[in-house]
């Protein structure tokens, strides 16, 4: 199977893009660590074998160290991470507080630049060749309105995210992917402001939102050992936004 042998710890699985990204790792042959904040979230996997859920914040690096250390345990030793969790911020410039831009920076690049660090020890104690798939944004490649705070985590974890991979590139490969207008949670609210869903529409040139699963087999491409010549890549999915 496609993702075979592959351990992988995924943040943020309790919806959307992480929620998909689990099932279709399990269903590719992958044993998956899954992070959630919310403890009705871990009832959506109540039937999905070769997982195991934990309820935590991702910033809580205890927890995180806990599942490494859980996973020599169980001989499903962590040698794939996904860094999905994260939080949209949309304010005016001016009322982005130094609180609230220290908020976003804690969950969207902070705790995925400790996670990244523990895991790289992690793995040079452990002497395994794992992958990393940092998921970015399209915003993070260009300019939106009102998305400075939330747009500026993403650039920075991207380019945290290329200076890691050439710094361990003989035993980590580390790439990040950056979906663009993707049918997750928010969508049909999203749907219900024809203005902004026709403009958004009209700025893509495949004329559609793109699909969970679209994201999720870029990431298990890059986790798997097909890709294995492919690190420090920046991968924008998104119907061709950023080229139109």
């Amino acid at each position: 199977m496609f993702l075979k042998n592959k351990n992988i710890l995924v943040t943020g699985v309790g919806k959307g893009l992480g929620k998909n990204m689990v099932e279709s790792f399990v269903k590719s042959g992958a044993f998956v660590y899954g992070v959630t904040r919310s403890r009705s979230d871990i009832n959506k996997f109540k039937n999905l074998k070769n997982l195991k859920v934990y309820l935590g914040d991702v910033r809580n690096i205890r927890l995180i160290n806990k599942i490494f250390k859980q996973s020599i345990k169980d001989k499903k030793i962590i040698n794939c991470l996904v860094n999905n969790a994260g939080i949209r911020q949309r304010l005016k410039f001016q009322k982005i507080s130094d609180k609230k831009i220290k908020d976003v920076f804690d969950i969207n690049f902070f705790s995925v630049f400790r996670i990244m660090r523990l895991y790289a020890k992690f793995c040079e104690e452990n002497k395994i060749n794992s992958s990393i798939v940092n998921i970015g944004s399209i915003v993070g490649e260009t300019g939106f309105n009102e998305l400075s705070g939330y747009s500026s985590t993403k650039g920075a974890l991207k380019s945290m995210t290329q200076c890691f991979a050439v710094e361990y590139a003989k035993k980590i490969r580390a790439n990040i992917v950056n979906p663009g207008f993707i049918k997750t949670s928010y969508f049909e609210k999203f749907k219900k402001n024809k203005t902004l869903y026709d403009w958004t529409i009209s700025k893509i040139p495949q004329n559609r939102w793109g699909e969970s699963g679209e994201i999720s087999s870029v990431v298990s491409f890059l986790l798997s050992d097909y890709s294995s010549y492919i690190t420090g890549e920046s991968i924008n999915v998104d119907g061709g936004w950023l080229r139109s």
